[in-house]
């Protein structure tokens, strides 16, 4: 047998044996300010390409989670790696594979829409050019290409969100973070864009989307049902409905929640 064929099968052995790096992975959290405990001993994985829910309410850690996974804050206590890259360590190369929406709005609305990805395409590094065929190419998807040049306090706030969710996927990241995406919206404007996120992810992007609204889970998404600073369960809704013992999300996110015990 040739070396070629040689290496090729060790190739092969190789990918078998290392199986895919989570797209996020969180051990261990916690975080504290001054006496309130945010998080607490928080853990949990992200497949890639798949749709994760983290599912809480107002206040239970969702966006102070998001904060140390974007470098906002320091990590107190535990790790957080993003496709094997820990935050702390290697803040560069696991950040540059990270887009994020926020939940409070942070487009410049005196800006066009155009303008606001220009600008954000600059902080990545990407050239003028290369910014505004990406620009182009991502309002075509969102389907706003003929408000590329109106300014942004024109829009609606579904609009809004859709360019900042083009905005965050100019660099081409492969985990995409949104806090609480839908707050404010009608329901149209919702469904809207969580239909548009969920169709990324056939694409081979990996999503958290942090929510406390129970019906924009479904039953084959992933979740993680974070209350008070704790992971109470981590699995498939189906999963999590049946160790719960009840007949749907809504209620198995109840009765974990009021009894504070994971599941």
């Amino acid at each position: 047998m040739g070396r070629g064929n040689l290496a090729a099968i060790a190739s092969l052995l190789m990918a078998v044996e290392q199986p895919e790096l989570p797209a996020l992975d969180v051990e261990g959290v916690s975080h504290r300010y001054g006496a309130r405990q945010a998080l607490i001993d928080a853990s949990f994985p992200v497949a890639p390409a798949t749709f994760t829910v983290l599912l809480g309410l107002n206040g239970a850690g969702k966006t102070t989670l998001f904060s140390l996974t974007t470098r906002l804050y320091g990590i107190q206590r535990g790790l957080i790696r993003i496709f094997g890259h820990d935050v702390s360590r290697a803040p560069s190369e696991a950040l540059r594979m990270v887009g994020v929406v926020f939940q409070a709005r942070t487009l410049d609305l005196d800006l066009s829409v155009v303008q606001n990805l220009i600008y954000h395409a600059a902080l990545h590094g990407i050239g003028a050019h290369e910014a505004r065929a990406r620009a182009a190419a991502m309002l075509e998807r969102i389907a706003l290409s003929d408000r590329a040049n109106d300014k942004v306090r024109n829009l609606s706030g579904g609009e809004m969100r859709r360019v900042e969710i083009a905005r965050a996927l100019l660099h081409s990241p492969r985990l995409l973070l949104l806090d609480e995406p839908t707050v404010g919206l009608d329901i149209k404007s919702r469904a809207a864009i969580l239909d548009h996120v969920r169709a990324m992810v056939k694409e081979g992007i990996s999503v958290l989307w942090a929510t406390h609204l129970i019906d924009e889970v479904s039953q084959h998404d992933q979740v993680v049902v974070l209350h008070q600073g704790r992971v109470l369960a981590c699995g498939t809704a189906a999963h999590i409905i049946e160790a719960a013992g009840t007949g749907d999300i809504r209620s198995a996110f109840i009765a974990l929640t009021q009894t504070g015990e994971a599941a």
